[in-house]
């Protein structure tokens, strides 16, 4: 390239990229052709003239890690880069992000609990095997059994078990009984209460938050009574392992908690990994009474759904 053409080339992209001239103006100034301009722009670009960098904020996932570790006091965030804002690509790039993530952490003699549900399914599917010794999985919730939608319980621990070299630990209780008697009862049993135990000692512990609205399995499913309900939308905004809680974290209805089998929102917080993996703009008001409840300590979301944590008061 000539010294003159490399002259009109940095010209134009001065015009342009420096003082705000539309391609029209400049050829109209030039006296070339709009086209010809076109052309010296993308000669800008190759030769190295001009050099585009984008910056934004909310797209830097370290920048939006750091923003979200410092207002919810997290040890630890990852963010899954999602092409576009729907729940299937959401949903795909957390569970690829987090199954990458436990195979990093999990290591010789952990006892991992594990949730289930859609999202705990998916992570299970995408997890690859890890030659460890000694590790335990065992499911931190009891089941519903009766589901006329599938919850993948017993899969979703079978497969975390196989990935991580072990046998499965099953919970095979109703995650809600009728009354609090009757999950005392069931809690004093020797080897329920050694399942139960062995949850509450687990160092890691993995879960995800459901919304409460009218899709929630427990409210199809004959768990609740009608002023349960109403009393539940009213006055949470989620649940974690079926125990439900408000807006800043706290246990929504005490005597609904009495009956839920599994582990307490409370041993969570004792976890040296209690992770939670959530995203999707239905879940946002779950994960922020979650996260403000101090119930995880490492958080796996997306890009979309951290900038609305970002921005959520």
């Amino acid at each position: 390239m000539t010294s003159d053409k490399k002259r009109l080339v940095i010209e134009v992209a001065r015009l342009y990229y420096q003082f705000d001239y539309t391609q029209q103006e400049i050829a109209k100034k030039l006296g070339v052709s709009r086209p010809t301009v076109s052309r010296l722009l993308q000669q800008a670009k190759d030769q190295g003239f001009v050099k585009i960098k984008i910056i934004d904020p909310f797209t830097n996932n370290n920048e939006l890690s750091k923003s979200l570790q410092t207002k919810y006091h997290l040890d630890e965030v990852k963010i899954a880069y999602a092409t576009v804002e729907e729940d299937r690509e959401i949903l795909q790039v957390m569970s690829e992000v987090t199954a990458k993530y436990l195979y990093e952490v999990v290591k010789d003699g952990d006892v991992l609990g594990v949730t289930w549900g859609t999202t705990m399914h998916r992570v299970a599917l995408q997890l690859k095997q890890k030659p460890v010794k000694g590790v335990e999985v065992i499911q931190l919730k009891g089941g519903v059994g009766h589901s006329h939608v599938n919850t993948y319980e017993s899969e979703t621990v079978y497969l975390f078990a196989e990935a991580f070299n072990t046998i499965p630990r099953y919970l095979p209780l109703p995650v809600i009984v009728d009354n609090p008697m009757v999950k005392e009862v069931i809690e004093s049993d020797r080897h329920m209460s050694r399942l139960i135990d062995l949850g509450k000692q687990a160092n890691i512990a993995i879960f995800t938050v459901g919304p409460v609205d009218n899709e929630a399995p427990l409210f199809r499913l004959g768990y609740l009574s009608p002023e349960e309900k109403s009393l539940l939308q009213s006055e949470a905004v989620g649940d974690i392992c079926s125990r439900f809680f408000t807006r800043e974290g706290d246990i929504c209805s005490p005597s609904i908690n009495e009956r839920t089998i599994g582990i307490e929102l409370e041993e969570l917080k004792q976890k040296e990994n209690s992770i939670l993996v959530a995203g999707g703009t239905r879940k946002v008001e779950a994960i922020h009474g979650a996260l403000l409840g101090g119930y995880a300590n490492v958080f796996i979301t997306d890009q979309y759904t951290a900038q609305s944590l970002l921005l959520h008061e």
